[in-house]
């Protein structure tokens, strides 16, 4: 769940700095004066004063990663920050102004956050203006070449060697992938295939939970013939009694499947199912 705060993505501010903290791998003071700043002699080892990412930002974006592990004492204190746009560094007693767009992203339920007491009801709301949800890589597979394709290209320009290509067998591997980790597991992925890759990233450059999955899959489809279904003819047997459920209703069926209504239509495209099959 991504959110955007006080200005659109398109704006002036697109040129000013780009500012990213992660609000759950530091510890509550460190992530106050990370936030906020402090003055010199604030606490031990604060040797000189410093301004925090929100002032740092001066005109640009402040970008609040994993926002939903933030100690809740300091969501009051960001709170304040966002709607009187001014903080207090650690160590001050006096309120400094500042200029920044706010950006704030989490993988929690926030809603169930609230909820619960975990996060503030009325940060919430504050943080919520514009809300992007960006479901997980495996129910938006039509992604994965292109996004494998930009981190091999990036891995090239940072290694300084050629671009490397991804076969069609290597990429066909990556779409049947579920993708725990996301795109952050494809860019490792892709990163270690084409470190261990000659010209082309071929499927035994794949990490061997890839292959693992596919070497299962044909092991489960050469025990077909005793009796044992393949898990594509399990899978496309549920997708078409669940449809017969719901009367052929694609919405209906795509919620109670738990997948997104592009990635149903992508199944029913591969399992060659109709709207009339018996």
């Amino acid at each position: 769940m991504v959110f955007e705060a006080a200005s659109r993505i398109n704006s002036s501010r697109s040129s000013k700095p780009f500012l990213a903290v992660n609000c759950g791998a530091m510890s509550e003071s460190l992530l106050e004066s990370e936030l906020f700043g402090h003055e010199r002699g604030a606490f031990t080892g604060a040797i000189q004063a410093r301004k925090g990412l929100f002032r740092s930002a001066d005109g640009g974006t402040v970008f609040l990663d994993e926002v939903g592990d933030m100690p809740v004492s300091l969501q009051v204190k960001l709170l304040r920050a966002i709607q009187e746009h001014e903080v207090t560094p650690v160590g001050a007693s006096y309120p400094i102004r500042f200029d920044a767009r706010i950006v704030a992203a989490t993988n929690r339920d926030l809603e169930a956050d609230v909820r619960n007491g975990l996060f503030r009801e009325d940060l919430f709301y504050r943080l919520n203006v514009i809300e992007i949800n960006v479901p997980p890589l495996r129910e938006r597979r039509s992604d994965i070449p292109a996004l494998a394709r930009h981190f091999a290209m990036r891995t090239a320009r940072m290694q300084d060697q050629p671009l490397k290509e991804i076969s069609q067998e290597a990429m066909a591997l990556l779409m049947d992938h579920d993708w725990p980790g996301n795109v952050r597991e494809l860019e490792n992925c892709i990163e270690r295939a084409f470190l261990l890759a000659e010209d082309t990233i071929e499927a035994e450059d794949l990490p061997a939970k890839i292959l693992d999955r596919n070497a299962i899959n044909r092991s489960v489809s050469q025990k077909s013939e005793d009796g044992i279904l393949p898990l594509d003819e399990i899978e496309r047997r549920h997708i078409h009694e669940v449809l017969s459920q719901m009367e052929n209703d694609k919405v209906k069926a795509s919620k109670a499947l738990g997948i997104d209504l592009s990635t149903l239509y992508r199944k029913l495209k591969r399992f060659e199912l109709t709207d009339r099959e018996d």
